[in-house]
């Protein structure tokens, strides 16, 4: 049974048990009715306490009977059946209560919070907004101003946030559900609150909802769902209640068959499978209690600062206390600002802090169970590294590198142990950027690469495994991707018109936008790495632009020019000119035939990739985008746009269900 009913006294207690987190499917819906019913008829019951097993109130609606026709009871009838009960129910709320679970929550008369209670309706990151009344009886309860914050900006409020603003009654603080016990033997001796459904709510002055409507669009970056639930929202507090009841579900509907909701549940799937691939899931992992990073630059102090946040203790190690000195300082300024963003105190981030150790000597590395190679891009460097850690680290270590392009099994030659040893590409900056390729060499143990999953899950990223190429997945696809941008720009297209189409689409910035903020000299001294190997690499746009010493941003001048202290593009007719030899057309061509090109050579390069098993699934390679490149994710990824694409041309639809199929899930 889901839903487990019990009696204290006169007071009934429905807890829903559906584990992980109590999500509400079609069972839970049919019981709760029932009980409300059952409940309603019973004169020895005088109020009715809901709450969740576990360590959760309710994690949501179940996601997986998105792609299936809605059954009855809906939970937008479940909502108002428990609102309307002639016995009061009261929620008692620990763990997180969100999208379904909170709307539950508020059909409730009182809502009761433990002290490490969430609550959020996070809907629109799955391209839906909420459909069982949320944004209707949340802003009778709390306000427009706050709601709206809820409803379309992702707010989530804990307990005592929750109290203040009127959405919880009361903060419990003792046991929860004794709290909310006691409460319910009380709710004959005072009148009980006006459920939300008869509040009035104050409509916010014109201006408020202007610039909520500015802030919301400019963050959603061409995302549909956050301006809907808006105007949702602001339909409900104009309109009335039931009105804006009505067009919250036909909204809701619409949205969830809709094209945007199909790639971010896509993408839920493929994200909750990352972490547990199937072939590794019953392979024991090591032990991971402590760990070691060789080199303090940028992608070393990040990738110490990734481990320092997940509670890990991190040995750091410079070449000299110079360079210790900076990494450090560097060190404690990203643990400190992590620590304020998320409203942490001060102590929190002291306390990361205490657990780093620095040194130049590797034999302080020799009690950690994994160590990060994280030094300069090249191979001899790299491999004397290793050398230096085999006569310093414990046999049963394992080592990894940072490595962006070098083939991990060049950097292995000649170790005793490459059983113990795989690749381990974090993104820049590695305390922020939630991809992690992980790149086996033929000997990596099934144990050491079933662990590299687990640090990934631990570290809060999405771990990918890739085979060996140049560049793993992510940057050989942006190899493709810069190509046939360039490609585009000697047909005679100008930068600023292939940028504004990729923003357009959504992305934060378009290819060349993005070279100049990265540097042009960083894959400019890949391809002459590539020729000095004997490589033919034909000479590119970007070799004339660096060689006239436009290197982007940090010169002032790159595809595009900057005035001094800005980094706003400006269209330049000095890059024109150094380019122009290699321009050999004026094509004209439409916005959406540029993002149509792009993307078809991203998911051609896919393809190749797939096929020659560097990936093994064509969501690794979405998620890759999505979270390393800056692909849309309201777009789901160049495969899954793609295969979307060809099936709705064949015969109409993909369904998500069919897309995810593409993944396994977990």
């Amino acid at each position: 049974m889901t839903v487990h009913l019990e009696r204290r006294g006169d007071i009934a207690i429905v807890t829903i048990d559906n584990p992980p987190v109590n999500a509400i499917n079609n069972r839970v819906r049919e019981r709760l009715i029932a009980l409300a019913e059952a409940l309603d008829a019973d004169d020895g019951v005088k109020a009715v306490v809901l709450t969740g097993a576990g360590t959760h109130f309710v994690g949501g609606a179940d996601i997986t009977e998105f792609d299936k026709a809605v059954t009855e009871p809906s939970l937008p009838a479940v909502v108002a059946r428990i609102e309307q009960a002639a016995k009061p129910w009261l929620a008692a709320i620990h763990g997180a209560a969100l999208g379904g679970g909170l709307e539950l929550a508020l059909g409730c008369h009182i809502r009761v919070v433990g002290p490490h209670a969430a609550l959020a309706l996070p809907e629109v990151k799955l391209g839906i907004i909420p459909g069982s009344g949320g944004t209707q009886r949340l802003p009778r309860l709390i306000g427009a101003e706050t709601a709206v914050k809820m409803v379309c900006e992702n707010l989530t409020l804990d307990a005592k946030t929750a109290v203040a603003v009127g959405l919880a009654d009361h903060l419990a603080d003792g046991p929860l559900l004794d709290a909310a016990i006691d409460l319910a033997v009380q709710t004959g001796e005072r009148p009980l609150p006006e459920p939300a459904c008869r509040r009035s709510v104050a409509p916010p002055a014109q201006e408020v909802w202007e610039e909520a409507q500015a802030r919301i669009e400019r963050r959603a970056r061409g995302a549909s769902a956050p301006a809907t639930a808006l105007g949702v929202l602001r339909h409900g507090i104009e309109h009335g209640f039931a009105e804006g009841l009505r067009h919250e579900r036909e909204t809701f509907l619409k949205l969830r068959a809709g094209e945007e909701a199909a790639a971010l549940r896509y993408l839920f799937f493929a994200e909750r499978a990352a972490p547990r691939p199937p072939d590794l899931r019953s392979v024991e992992t090591r032990p991971l209690a402590s760990a070691g990073i060789v080199g303090g630059g940028t992608m070393g102090v990040g990738i110490a600062a990734a481990l320092c946040n997940a509670g890990l203790p991190v040995v750091l190690i410079e070449r000299d206390q110079e360079s210790l000195a900076r990494g450090l300082n560097a060190l404690r300024t990203i643990v400190q600002t992590a620590a304020k963003k998320a409203g942490q105190p001060l102590s929190i981030a002291e306390t990361r802090l205490a657990g780093v150790t620095g040194a130049t000597d590797y034999a302080f590395l020799s009690h950690c169970d994994l160590v990060i190679e994280a030094v300069f891009e090249d191979l001899a460097v790299k491999r004397a590294v290793f050398a230096d850690l085999c006569s310093h680290c414990r046999a049963d270590a394992i080592l990894a590198t940072n490595t962006s392009y070098i083939d991990p099994g060049l950097i292995a030659e000649g170790l005793s142990f490459p059983h113990r040893f795989l690749g381990l590409h974090f993104f820049s900056p590695a305390q922020v950027m939630r991809l992690l390729e992980i790149v086996p060499i033929a000997e990596t143990s099934r144990e050491v690469l079933a662990t590299a999953f687990d640090l990934a899950r631990r570290l809060g990223k999405v771990p990918v495994r890739s085979g060996i190429c140049d560049g793993f997945i992510g940057n050989r696809i942006l190899r493709r991707y810069r190509a046939e941008a360039e490609a585009m720009i000697l047909d005679g297209v100008e930068p600023q018109a292939i940028d504004a189409a990729m923003r357009d689409f959504g992305y934060a910035m378009g290819p060349f936008e993005m070279q100049d903020m990265a540097g042009l000299d960083i894959s400019y001294l890949h391809r002459q790495a590539a020729r000095a190997r004997g490589e033919t690499v034909p000479e590119t746009p970007g070799d004339l632009l660096v060689q006239a010493g436009r290197k982007g941003q940090k010169t002032g001048a790159g595809w595009y020019d900057y005035a001094p202290g800005e980094r706003m593009p400006r269209p330049s007719a000095e890059a024109r000119r150094i380019i122009a030899p290699l321009v050999h057309g004026a094509l004209e061509i439409s916005a959406e035939a540029i993002v149509d090109r792009l993307i078809a050579a991203l998911a051609e390069e896919g393809k190749a990739i797939l096929d020659e098993g560097i990936a093994a699934f064509p969501a690794d390679i979405d998620l890759v985008e999505v979270h390393g490149y800056g692909f849309p994710r309201f777009r789901g990824g160049p495969m899954f746009l793609t295969a979307r694409a060809q099936v709705s041309q064949a015969d109409g639809a993909m369904s998500p269900v069919e897309a995810k199929a593409s993944h396994p899930t977990a």
